[in-house]
């Protein structure tokens, strides 16, 4: 690969974590082109990027962005993404269903470095859209236990005269 080729991908790289507020690093070791293909087609559904580039490119990517980076071994695929949680549950369940492939490396969220670790529990958590709607549910509930209090009340007044 020519040196420019190089520099434009790095370049393209670093837009992408310009914008990011999550980034794993993972080893696709073991997963086959229909395999990989699948994992690329359910990040780009979701609005996330997948990017299988050079350690050392993806290294300097990372640390022009203004971001830590760390070292990785091995075959690495870059997991880019605005919506941090979303990517680890598509990852998590991903590599569920297929012998624990593609694996975490690590990664970095909201500037901080993660481990494998941080990005299952990131996983774990509800989406936005799942947190959103348990928080209506709460606020209808409260409302509504609210409205009953006073039609108990009301009833309470009303059979007192």
């Amino acid at each position: 690969m020519k040196r420019s080729d190089k520099e434009q991908l790095v370049a393209d790289l670093k837009a992408k974590l310009s914008g990011a507020d999550g980034v794993f690093y993972t080893d696709f070791t073991g997963l086959n082109v229909k395999r990989m293909t699948e994992l690329r087609r359910r990040f780009k559904k979701a609005g996330v990027e997948y990017v299988v580039i050079k350690n050392t490119l993806a290294l300097r990517a990372v640390n022009e962005a203004g971001l830590t980076g760390q070292k990785l071994r091995g075959p690495t695929g870059v997991v880019v993404t605005k919506d941090p949680i979303t990517a680890a549950k598509l990852l998590s369940d991903f590599a569920k269903e297929n012998d624990q492939k593609p694996s975490v490396k690590g990664g970095i969220y909201e500037g901080a470095v993660i481990d494998e670790a941080m990005v299952k529990k990131l996983a774990s958590l509800p989406t936005r859209d799942e947190a959103l709607s348990i928080l209506v549910g709460t606020f209808n509930s409260v409302l509504m236990m609210f409205a009953l209090a006073l039609e108990a009340k009301k009833t309470q007044l009303e059979g007192s005269n």
